[in-house]
């Protein structure tokens, strides 16, 4: 009698092959050594954050939701449009076309920043109407974006008002700060109605009226978007003898355009996984082959999308995308500034609806979007960096013995190019399992710890969740909002006490579906 043996070859393939896939690929383990260190923790995910406009700054509630990321993300610098523009009413002329400077807005809004130990990253822009040389402005609140009708007096304004800092603030804090000339100029006519020479002596002008008042103080740019014309910048200032400190640009991480003034067009989440990083190590690159070799780099705007009505800024997706493209980018730029902090944020008009996907970290209510708690979570990271060959995660201690380790999974689900965000986003979104995570730590203190684990995911501090099932109300009742803010608190979903032996090893497995994110806290006692 003849045995057929192929089939059961086969079906043992089959079964060993799925073992071998739970082993290496459903399983993922982060392995790491408490005494084995990688230096001190880069924070350039902290350095600074974005805001709508000045004006906004002088709102109560702005006040309100900025001082509390402030507590718990711990954010150093704050960038925002439209300093220079008629609602902060800091320029006018006489009869006779003399300058009249007036910074009593920029104060209020300046000294509330450093009482909550947040500086200014001064964006000087847009160009006040009296000094306009047109009347081309941009989104609702109608900043002019035409060059200077007299490039002297934009010279002296830039030179008086940093000598207005200087005289409330001192030199040594003013040298702490940067000068930002414009944003996105090359995005013509949307934000510059001039070219790419009249930017460059816009920058020159300024750049002489800042160094006038003290040498030491930092101007950069070109803020463009795209990550563009970084090389032309460099190479225009070092042949012209021109002062620059810094090369800032941004990035979004969508395919197609750059500008969406009033949040109406279609987006579709780019299926690159080398966006937004990518542009910020190529910058990089550009910066060391150029003959500025070692000038900072700072991104002053990023985030999954370019426009201001995309709810993936406030789908529980966005968690795990923020961390993905930060952990990418490693040390190749000195700040990262996502865009922005709230969506108190009215570049296309007050906004209507309590989710409408916005910009936001937090909500017009101040509700905690999940991306809030990627910064959150970060902020909660140790002082070191511990050794660590997984390439989703973070792994610190803390001088007095504590441990940390904040890992992830990105998955991008979004359908392809024939489906727009604004359609994808919006719905219920069920993440799908992806195995387990086995964190396995040694060389622990002896001793007793009390463990905290944080979590955001699907319907886990996914304010986004709770929306949709209240059938995405027009407006929110004041209960609704204290209900969600409590269930989205970013409180620890599990903390357990524990005992730590000779041995030094604490090991712990998790489930993690797609775009989970977990922090594991261990407090020495």
């Amino acid at each position: 009698m003849k045995i057929n043996l192929k089939p059961l070859f086969v079906l043992l393939i089959l079964v060993n092959g799925t073992l071998f896939a739970q082993n290496t690929i459903d399983t993922r383990i982060i392995k790491v050594d408490y005494n084995k260190t990688a230096g001190k923790l880069n924070t350039m995910f902290k350095e600074c954050v974005g805001a709508g406009r000045a004006n906004e700054g002088l709102r109560a509630d702005w006040q309100q939701q900025l001082a509390m990321t402030k507590k718990e993300c711990d954010f150093k610098y704050i960038r925002m449009h439209g300093l220079l523009s008629d609602d902060m009413a800091v320029y006018r002329e006489d009869a006779k076309g003399n300058p009249e400077y007036n910074y009593q807005y920029i104060d209020v809004l300046y000294d509330f920043l450093l009482s909550i130990k947040v500086k200014p990253f001064v964006e000087l822009g847009f160009m006040p109407s009296a000094l306009a040389s047109g009347k081309e402005t941009i989104f609702w609140w109608k900043g002019n974006v035409t060059p200077p009708k007299d490039y002297k007096k934009w010279e002296d304004l830039v030179q008086n008002l940093t000598a207005h800092f200087t005289e409330r603030y001192g030199a040594d804090e003013v040298k702490t700060w940067y000068f930002e000339v414009w944003n996105e100029p090359n995005l013509s006519p949307g934000f510059w109605t001039g070219t790419q020479a009249e930017y460059f002596k816009l920058y020159e002008y300024a750049a002489r009226g800042i160094k006038s008042v003290n040498p030491g103080y930092k101007v950069g740019g070109p803020a463009t978007a795209g990550a563009a014309w970084v090389p032309e910048t460099i190479d225009f200032c070092a042949k012209n003898k021109v002062p620059l400190d810094f090369i800032s640009t941004h990035t979004y991480g969508v395919n197609q355009g750059y500008l969406d003034e009033f949040g109406t067009s279609g987006t579709v989440l780019s299926p690159d996984d080398n966006s937004v990083s990518g542009d910020v190590i190529n910058s990089r690159k550009q910066i060391t082959n150029s003959a500025m070799p070692n000038l900072e780099l700072h991104y002053t705007e990023w985030s999954s999308s370019y426009t201001p009505a995309d709810p993936i800024h406030d789908s529980y997706h966005s968690a795990a995308y923020i961390l993905h493209k930060l952990k990418q980018s490693g040390d190749a730029a000195n700040s990262m500034s996502y865009w922005v902090f709230t969506d108190i944020f009215e570049e296309p008009g007050p906004r209507f609806t309590p989710f409408h996907g916005g910009f936001g970290l937090l909500n017009t209510q101040g509700i905690k979007k999940p991306a809030y708690f990627s910064y959150s979570f970060m902020n909660k990271l140790g002082d070191t960096e511990l050794q660590n060959k997984d390439n989703s995660s973070w792994a610190t201690k803390s001088k007095n013995g504590d441990v940390q380790l904040l890992f992830w999974d990105f998955t991008n689900t979004h359908p392809g190019e024939k489906v727009w965000n604004q359609t994808y986003y919006v719905q219920d979104l069920p993440s799908k399992e992806k195995g387990k995570v086995k964190i396995e730590l040694d060389g622990l203190q002896k001793g007793k710890y009390i463990v905290e684990i944080y979590k955001v995911g699907y319907k886990v501090n996914d304010a986004y969740a709770d929306y949709l099932a209240l059938n995405k109300p027009g407006q929110l009742t004041l209960q609704q909002v204290k209900t969600i803010k409590e269930k989205n608190n970013g409180s620890p979903v599990l903390t357990e006490k524990i005992t730590v032996d000779a041995k030094g090893t604490f090991n712990r497995e998790f489930k993690i579906n797609e775009n989970d994110v977990v922090l594991v806290n261990l407090i020495k006692q």
